[in-house]
């Protein structure tokens, strides 16, 4: 399984589990087809969207975990 950290690029967890977008939308992160945000890594976006990152990988990691 891939763990998702802060460190992790948004672009390569959409490649890795599609279904994770509407996570992303939760949040407020409605420019994930756009080139710049594909390229940040979560903790990036996340200060950006003003979301804590540690929580935002924790429900990307039991999302991927519990499919």
């Amino acid at each position: 399984m891939t763990q998702i950290t802060k460190d992790t690029i948004i672009g390569d967890i959409l490649d890795i589990d599609e279904t994770t977008v509407p996570i992303f939308l939760s949040i407020g992160m409605h420019c994930l087809g756009c080139p710049a945000s594909r390229g940040e890594t979560v903790e990036q976006a996340c200060a950006v969207h003003g979301v804590d990152a540690d929580e935002l990988v924790k429900k990307i990691n039991e999302h991927i975990a519990n499919k």
